[in-house]
């Protein structure tokens, strides 16, 4: 009796952990979501689904384009890339991660890393140069050193 019970709770239990993950799954909110990350290739550089300026002639119809081909179940990376293939590239608000594309995602953070390392690395070079006392001479008195002083005093006196 336990164990049917318990088991009755475990299915309720992933019945509505289920029913939960599923609110968001909405063709609508796909829609949405893959909207959001386009940009109208009109000139105004707005989101998609933004673009907000009057008589847009290119939006209305990508926006069409868009819904056939959400409500043709492609996934999100196949329509991103037939738009990139009848828009150019320029329509993506953000670079397909994969291939070649990765270099815009990893090139920035390995520059900025690559330079944080290389300034405390120079930081450090300095330092311990700085810190070396070097090597200091016995004193000698400088007698045309003295004589320079002395005519130089002599000449600029009024």
């Amino acid at each position: 009796m336990f164990r049917l019970s318990f088991r009755r709770w475990m299915q309720a239990g992933l019945v509505c952990l289920l029913a939960v993950v599923m609110l968001g799954a909405t063709p609508s909110s796909r829609f949405e979501k893959i909207g959001h990350e386009m940009i109208c290739t009109c000139g105004c550089g707005q989101v998609l689904l933004e673009c907000n300026h009057v008589g847009c002639p290119v939006s209305p119809v990508m926006i069409g384009e868009l819904h056939a081909q959400v409500d043709g179940g492609g996934s999100a990376t196949s329509i991103f890339n037939w738009f990139a293939a009848k828009y150019g590239s320029t329509v993506l608000a953000a670079p397909i991660r994969g291939g070649f594309d990765n270099v815009a995602w990893i090139a920035p953070m390995a520059v900025f890393f690559l330079a944080t390392v290389g300034t405390g690395l120079l930081i450090r070079m300095w330092k311990l140069r700085s810190g070396r006392q070097l090597p200091v001479s016995v004193a000698v008195p400088n007698v045309a050193g003295d004589a320079l002083r002395e005519r130089i005093r002599r000449e600029t006196e009024y």
